[in-house]
């Protein structure tokens, strides 16, 4: 019963942060334009390459270059909502273009600057004087690359242990994949779940420590692949799982767990009406630092590891060039440790604040 839960909870948790991630899409690449002329130098070519691998898109870019037409991508759908109507089609439309607008129910639509504008058959964009974008955005429900690749861990997950509970239910004795993935279980119920919250109250949060867990270090070893998969590097993405980390927390709740944040037992009167405010604040603090501290740690990551990989073309020596070859490897070895590292950080905190949340303190204390 816990893995069907938790297979469900998963995939909820991946449908539901991927629109999240999409509302946050700030992708900067050349997708939507091509006003910038001549031939672009080696830092500008490499910049690019880690901004469209750091940020989301509507697209799987693969290989080629967008200038000279000889680009693949992997297209995804868009989705768009505009004064009632709702519109469809595939990313590769704008690209199929000369003007990179597309025409959906008699609206022009144009990809600039990985947003989507409402424009004319033209593809005109009107700027402020700040040089920004003016024109009306229709609401976006895009399946964006984050989007899908959210999309994809959740069924993955949902998949891996509907197979795993299905071979519990045959034989009690771990075989497969089940002998991979009962330590890790184990490991989250044993040492985090249990120390932190108790062995009355810890079977009711397996379910989300699971998920969570596993989501979170599913999805930053994809991260590790060339595709630009940066799920976790998003920070909407991080901020839906600390959210959710903290509705758990404030509605399971008990009386002492208020008590402590409002009225401070056993403190005198004045102390009471300073640290009520300071505790209000902390209760915001610890999902923020959920949120700020997967993102940045994935985040820094990639960057760290795409600049080193970019030096390997800047630099012509050869041994210049073999001793970042040599020290992207490390690092790369470092980030799948690091992958496993905050998934471990983010469950164990979770399950610290639904310990505090529902500890039952002495009545004398």
């Amino acid at each position: 019963m816990q893995i069907k839960r938790f297979g469900f909870l998963a995939f909820l948790l991946a449908f539901s942060f991927s629109w999240a991630a999409n509302a946050s899409n700030q992708h900067g690449d050349e997708h939507g334009h091509h006003e910038e002329q001549g031939e672009k130098s080696i830092k500008e070519q490499i910049a690019e390459v880690k901004e469209h691998h750091l940020k989301d898109s509507h697209s799987f870019h693969l290989w080629g270059d967008h200038a000279n037409g000889t680009s693949v991508e992997f297209p995804l759908p868009v989705i768009l909502w505009d004064e009632g109507e709702l519109h469809f089609f595939m990313s590769s439309a704008f690209h199929h273009s000369e003007n990179q607008t597309v025409e959906s129910k008699g609206s022009y639509f144009r990809l600039y600057h990985s947003k989507i504008y409402k424009t004319d058959a033209e593809g005109t964009i009107h700027y402020d004087e700040e040089h920004h974008a003016t024109n009306a955005k229709p609401i976006d429900f895009s399946i964006t690359k984050t989007v899908f690749s959210t999309i994809l861990v959740g069924l993955l997950l949902l998949w891996l242990f509907g197979s795993v509970a299905k071979k519990y239910r045959k034989d009690p004795v771990p075989r497969g994949i089940a002998k991979f993935m009962e330590p890790l279980v184990i490991l989250v119920r044993d040492d985090i779940a249990k120390p932190n919250i108790g062995e009355k109250d810890y079977k009711r949060f397996m379910p989300y420590l699971l998920t969570v867990f596993f989501f979170i270090w599913m999805a930053n070893m994809i991260g590790q692949t060339p595709l630009g998969i940066n799920i976790t590097g998003n920070i909407a993405v991080t901020l839906g799982l600390a959210l959710i980390t903290f509705f758990i927390t404030q509605f399971s709740g008990r009386k002492d767990y208020w008590a402590h944040i409002f009225w401070m037992p056993g403190v005198p009167y004045v102390m009471r009406i300073v640290l009520m405010p300071i505790e209000i604040l902390g209760m915001f603090v610890k999902p923020f630092s959920l949120m700020i501290r997967l993102y940045a740690n994935i985040l820094a990551g990639h960057v760290v590891i795409m600049s080193i990989i970019g030096l390997i073309f800047i630099f012509s020596a050869w041994g210049a060039k073999g001793a970042f070859f040599g020290l992207t490897f490390f690092l790369s070895i470092i980030e799948l440790l690091v992958a496993f590292l905050q998934a471990y950080i983010f469950t164990m905190l979770s399950a610290l604040y639904f310990g505090s949340a529902v500890e039952v303190h002495d009545e004398h204390h």
